[in-house]
């Protein structure tokens, strides 16, 4: 789970200020009866086509993309209730005579905005796949211009929302903080927040797709995206065409268990690229010179920051060791950001010492900037809508008990992220879910292409490596040598070449593929 590659409205880590990157990304049963198909009532009329919402200080927009909404049911198996909008975007760049439809957008999260999504593909896809798709975006049910959700919660980030234990191992601040979020949800929004899941918002994409008057959509998803997918796929599988998901959620581990099982280890995968990093300036970094000394300079660092934050000069908030870990996370997604991690590390040392430099000054000035917000949009809007979705697909255990020993085996295990992937969250106290997790079909038509990179922080390998099982024969597997959260066009021309040739013909690898060609930039 993270964010989107680089767009007007969402760009991590090109092309926008790095603090905008800590937007997370990257955590069986059976649906109920009218999932794959709508329930009886209303259905979606054309959208109109005009201007889009404004968009935050400083940023600009292709004339070109069009926006409009699209009224849905709240609660689809109430459907002539409750009403709510689904913001559209779309990029005419299909050409007469080429066309093969629509490419519909989703840039993760979870919770992430897509309206800027179209343009940010337009720049990276070839003209050969530009000419065939008209591209599609959306900001999903509750997120951005889609009807907002707001818990009012007091710390807006999502990063707040993570459970770093304390210095001591005790997780008794983070009960009483998910216990509180979880109550200011509640008495806020209510009931409601149970309707804006991952299956509604399947479903919102399918009455998408009727509103575009296509009978079906090809579609790429990013990070919880993929999972989108794989649901749109499972409940919608006649109206599927071509499907390309990148660094991926398994299916069968929504969402306790993704986060759990393998943010520790992804974390522990991706980590020695960028201590490499700074192994490669050691004479003025400081850090160490190779990646075992420089890890156990993180480790130090961090633990002492856990004890005794340091304030940053000119921002609001110090640096803790959660946040020390957050935003190393956020720059671990983009193999263009680690000489930054490296520079944020010495930055941060030193800090602790009280001896920073113009040169660390700098580094934290660029790293903890402030990001202009879209008007109309709550603060907290991700923040909310993440915990929506992570706490309403699927109910979480509920034993604290539990949790207090998971996070004592996994800080042990996994001394990188500290235990917080296996500790409380918000959802252990959250309502139940309005419907049963949604089983992803294993086979149907061979129509999905899956894009992994072997070191992902993000979405780590094995999620990859579980939704290609879990989707069977009707997917084919491209892993690559590589690492961070992005696959295609970073680096590697076979993963590149598969994911052309696939959109443009339908055509999947005959076989899985491992790619070992990627090249810097």
């Amino acid at each position: 789970m993270t964010t989107t590659r680089s767009s007007a409205q969402h760009d991590f880590p090109r092309g926008r200020r790095i603090a905008a990157a800590l937007l997370v990304s990257t955590l069986a049963g059976t649906a109920l009866v009218a999932c794959g198909a709508d329930a009886k009532g209303s259905q979606p009329t054309k959208i109109t086509w005009g201007k889009c919402p404004p968009l935050a200080k400083g940023q600009t927009r292709d004339p070109n993309l069009a926006c409009g909404t699209l009224e849905v049911p709240l609660d689809y198996q109430n459907p002539d209730g409750m009403k709510i909008d689904v913001a559209v975007s779309r990029l005419s760049t299909a050409q007469p005579g080429k066309r093969h439809g629509v490419l519909l957008l989703n840039p993760g999260g979870p919770a992430l905005g897509g309206l800027g999504m179209p343009e940010t593909m337009a720049s990276t896809l070839p003209k050969s796949v530009l000419d065939r798709y008209d591209l599609i975006g959306f900001d999903p049910r509750g997120v951005e211009h889609s009807t907002p959700q707001s818990c009012g919660l007091q710390d807006p980030s999502v990063s707040g929302l993570f459970p770093y234990p304390a210095a001591d191992g005790s997780i008794t601040k983070n009960v009483a903080l998910a216990k509180a979020d979880a109550k200011q949800c509640a008495d806020t929004v209510g009931k409601n927040l149970r309707y804006y899941n991952t299956a509604n918002t399947a479903r919102d994409m399918d009455r998408i797709r009727q509103a575009l008057g296509e009978k079906k959509i090809s579609y790429w998803g990013q990070s919880y995206g993929t999972y989108l997918g794989a649901v749109y796929r499972s409940l919608f599988q006649d109206h599927t065409d071509r499907m390309v998901l990148e660094g991926n959620v398994d299916p069968t581990k929504v969402w306790a268990n993704q986060v759990a099982d393998t943010w520790g280890k992804g974390m522990a995968d991706r980590f020695p690229d960028a201590a490499r990093v700074a192994a490669a300036q050691a004479s003025t970094l400081k850090l160490g010179t190779n990646v075992a000394q420089v890890t156990h300079t993180y480790l130090t660092l961090a633990d002492r920051l856990d004890r005794t934050p340091a304030a940053i000069p000119g921002a609001s908030v110090s640096l803790d060791g959660a946040l020390l870990r957050n935003m190393t996370y956020a720059l671990l997604l983009d193999n263009n950001t680690l000489p930054v991690l490296a520079k944020f590390w010495k930055a941060a040392d030193n800090l602790t010492h009280g001896s920073t430099t113009a040169a660390d000054t700098a580094v934290l000035k660029q790293v903890f900037a402030d990001t202009p917000t879209s008007p109309g949009i709550p603060a907290d809007n991700q923040a909310t809508m993440f915990m929506a979705l992570t706490c309403g697909d699927a109910e979480w255990p509920h034993d604290v008990d539990s949790y207090a020993a998971r996070t004592t085996a996994d800080r042990e295990k996994w001394p990188l992220t500290a235990g917080m992937p296996a500790n409380i969250w918000a959802c252990a106290y959250w309502d139940k879910p309005a419907e049963a997790t949604v089983k992803v079909v294993k086979g149907g038509p061979r129509n999905t292409l899956i894009l992994q990179n072997r070191r992902d922080n993000a979405t780590p390998w094995e999620g990859g490596v579980g939704l290609h099982k879990s989707l069977g024969d009707g997917s084919a597997f491209v892993g690559v040598d590589n690492g961070g959260h992005y696959v295609y066009g970073e680096g590697s021309a076979c993963a590149d070449k598969a994911t052309v040739g696939f959109l443009t013909t339908g055509h999947l690898p005959d076989k899985d593929v491992y790619c070992t060609d990627v090249t810097r930039k």
